[in-house]
């Protein structure tokens, strides 16, 4: 009570007394600190009943006052008084000493005021950044200190300070070998400091004595400016090549309070974007972040439930770390296992924004944890397990990991993780070459329709990622040669001079084609519904390329399906002209990912083509073709998921891959199937099946109406599983139809590159 009251009647003199030059006054409460602990005894009490609070506040307000009466850049007598006299290094051993009690947190936070409020660059001066980085050692030493906050905030603005200037965080990066090797060189044995120097924090077994005794030669100081008293002189070195900063904030992310923990993983994220090759270094090298991350992810992922629905994996909120609410009851009636699922959620996006923004160096070290200690160490025993309920759980939680995952670095090692990171061409004996990525394709195919279902769709999010590795590790390395074509086409092309009629001799054309003889002309598209939607008929069946006209493969596609077995017609916003808009949109899209790629706009010649080479599609291919010659028996979610990857496929912008997919019209070396191969097996075995369903018309157009929603559901309807297969196939072979129209008047546009093409008309609209 007699303190608040000195306090009080303090201020009242100091309100009355005539003002003193920014200096004296600066000086006068410097002074009266430091005659406090000299004339002081009673250490015990708290500092918030001594006058040390006002006097650091009203220093802070001098410094602030003389900085901005003076010009940018110019240090004022204050700043030079408070950078000779060593203050901060004083104000360091005082609140390392935490004497009296709470200084700590008045040093915190008269620090953090300094480095905030002033503008001019301090960091660089060595009597600011040398107890700077004593002080950051102090903080995270106990967990739920009543300075945490303080901690955090100081770290905090540190961290923000050297996100401005980069180049100052070799200021606080130790290297005792580099130190040792300088003494060596200069002939002492250890690191000499200016003999007035203060404590420097390294004797861990300081006294309040040796507090008062610093005190005493700060007041001395104070009393005669221009002479300096000696301190005790102790040594600079590290006990390692240290960071300390991060360590620091490492600490108080273990802290109870979230509010700290979010702070400090804050600071971690502007500390990790730091450009400086050296910190980075020191950042993978030296500290336990990459074990934070990763110790993190598998303990959250650990406590998940063993079973969870997968379509409540994939439908909870989309999770922003840092920003996730707790509410448990809404969480528990929700799902089991909801709050789990968003702390994992969460902490992912932390990782993947963190790696995201760290020094690229940094953020392949990072990711590669990631990888070996959390991928391969905890989540591939669980893909790789034989419980069907295991292996749909944690194929759902890997599926929501790819797509939520974002940063290049990551996505990689995420990829590398699933596919391997071979790149040559594909046998069928090495196809076990990585197990895991063999069991997930093999799960494409499995006796579960709910695994297929799940697993096809973590493909394709995985082709819709931008990361080349994929796509080149799927499928593009066993297109490479082309040797899926018949090798004899090569001396046919070359022929192609000897005309007939306008065509090549060797053309097909769909009314000499077995598989259409029992389709009539009115069948096919009329040429005036055609002008509509392509470009106008060349005379020639082929392009100079050796593209097939686009009219004959869209039309190839189109009548695949046999009149009696089609029932879209019939049902009002079905027609092809729907899926040209969404192809355009999705291969516009995909044009905009692949552009930096450097994909080949037209097949890679024959002559540099290993036509003799044995041709296998790929255990990723030969899946979906295996599951596509199944479509009229398999389920009708199925049949839309595997059409959804092959679609997906079909849009990409790499010449050996729409010429395998979309060319019907290509001669497929013996033993060698294609996309539109299987299709016309599949047709086939249809037209054999029609014939022994009875009333088979109104059943296909009943099932059509239903699927829409068009028609209730009323009796159960005979065959439904292969009338569900005849419409998806249909629609497949309408998208399939749109795609290919799409592409090619994306490639016969003026410029010689569709997918620059692509791309400009995207940024032009």
């Amino acid at each position: 009570m007699f303190s608040k009251f000195t306090s009080i009647l303090q201020h009242a003199v100091e309100a009355l007394a005539p003002s003193l030059p920014l200096q004296e006054d600066f000086v006068y409460h410097w002074k009266a600190i430091t005659h406090y602990y000299i004339e002081t005894s009673d250490d015990k009490a708290p500092v918030t009943d001594t006058n040390i609070p006002s006097h650091l506040e009203q220093m802070l307000d001098i410094l602030t006052q003389e900085e901005r009466e003076r010009e940018s850049g110019e240090t004022g007598p204050c700043m030079e008084y408070l950078l000779h006299h060593k203050i901060l290094e004083t104000l360091y051993t005082l609140g390392k000493a935490d004497c009296p009690p709470g200084m700590k947190q008045q040093v915190l936070s008269f620090y953090t005021k300094l480095l905030g409020r002033i503008r001019q660059p301090l960091l660089p001066h060595i009597n600011v950044h040398r107890p700077v980085q004593k002080l950051i050692r102090l903080c995270g030493e106990v967990l739920a200190a009543p300075t945490e906050n303080e901690e955090i905030q100081f770290l905090c603005t540190v961290c923000a300070k050297l996100k401005q200037d980069p180049y100052l965080v070799n200021f606080f990066l130790e290297n005792k070998t580099k130190k040792l090797e300088a003494s060596k060189d200069s002939g002492a044995g250890l690191v000499k400091e200016d003999p007035c120097s203060p404590d420097t924090g390294q004797n861990q077994n300081q006294t309040p004595s040796l507090v008062t005794s610093t005190l005493e030669a700060a007041a001395c100081q104070a009393t005669s400016p221009g002479e300096a008293s000696p301190s005790p002189v102790h040594s600079t070195l590290p006990n390692n090549d240290n960071y300390n900063l991060v360590s620091s904030l490492l600490n108080l992310t273990k802290s109870p309070d979230g509010r700290i923990v979010v702070k400090a993983c804050e600071g971690l994220m502007l500390v990790v974007s730091l450009p400086e090759p050296a910190a980075a270094k020191c950042l993978t090298e030296n500290t336990e972040l990459s074990q934070l991350l990763t110790d993190r992810l598998a303990q959250f992922y650990r406590a998940l439930p063993q079973s969870m629905d997968p379509l409540d994996i994939e439908t909870v909120e989309s999770v922003n770390w840092g920003l996730d609410v707790y509410n448990l009851k809404e969480d528990a009636a929700a799902f089991a296992g909801k709050r789990a699922l968003i702390s994992f959620l969460s902490w992912l996006d932390y990782c993947d924004q963190l790696i995201k923004e760290a020094q690229k160096t940094a953020a392949a070290v990072l990711a590669r944890a990631v990888r070996e200690r959390f991928f391969v160490a905890v989540m591939e025993p669980q893909l790789m397990q034989t419980s069907e309920v295991g292996i749909l759980t944690s194929t759902a939680l890997l599926n929501r990991i790819i797509r939520q995952v974002t940063s290049e670095a990551l996505l990689q090692e995420t990829v590398y993780f699933l596919l391997g990171e071979e790149t040559g061409p594909e046998t069928l004996a090495g196809i076990t070459q990585h197990p895991l990525r063999h069991r997930l394709i093999e799960h494409c195919d499995h006796l579960s329709d709910e695994i297929s279902i799940m697993t096809l769709r973590l493909f394709e999010h995985l082709l819709q990622k931008p990361c080349q590795h994929i796509l080149q590790n799927l499928v593009l390395r066993c297109l490479e040669e082309r040797n899926y074509i018949e090798n004899k086409q090569q001396e046919e092309r070359e022929e192609r001079e000897h005309m007939e009629n306008g065509q090549p001799h060797d053309a097909v054309d769909l009314e000499e084609d077995p598989l259409f003889s029992d389709l009539s002309p009115d069948n096919r598209l009329s040429s005036p519904d055609w002008l509509s939607c392509s470009p106008p008929p060349s005379t020639e069946h082929t392009k100079p390329d050796g593209k097939t006209e686009v009219h004959k493969i869209v039309n190839s596609f189109l009548c695949l399906v046999p009149d009696e077995a089609k029932s879209s017609y019939q049902v009002e916003g079905t027609g092809y002209d729907t899926y040209l808009r969404d192809a355009h949109r999705q291969f516009r899209d995909y044009c905009g990912v692949c552009q930096r790629w450097d994909w080949r706009s037209s097949p890679k010649s024959f002559e540099k083509c290993n036509l003799d080479s044995p041709f296998f599609e790929g255990h990723f291919l030969k899946v979906l073709f295996d599951r596509m010659g199944r479509i009229l028996d398999q389920p009708y979610d199925v049949n839309l998921q595997v059409t959804s990857v092959l679609s997906k496929l079909s849009l990409l912008p790499h010449a050996h891959l729409h010429e395998y997919l979309l060319d019907p019209y290509i001669n497929l070396a013996p033993g060698c199937r294609s996309l539109f191969s299987v299709i016309v097996r599949v047709v086939g075995d249809l037209m054999l099946r029609t014939h022994h369903i009875p009333e088979f018309t109104p059943k296909l157009l009943l099932v059509r109406k239903r699927l829409l929603g068009l028609e209730p559901e009323g009796m159960s309807v005979d065959h439904v599983t292969l009338l569900e297969g005849v419409i998806v196939l249909e629609e497949f072979c309408k998208e399939l139809a749109a795609i290919a129209f799409v592409k090619f008047h994306a490639s016969v546009s003026t410029s010689p590159d569709p997918l620059a093409t692509v791309h400009r008309k995207q940024t032009d609209e």
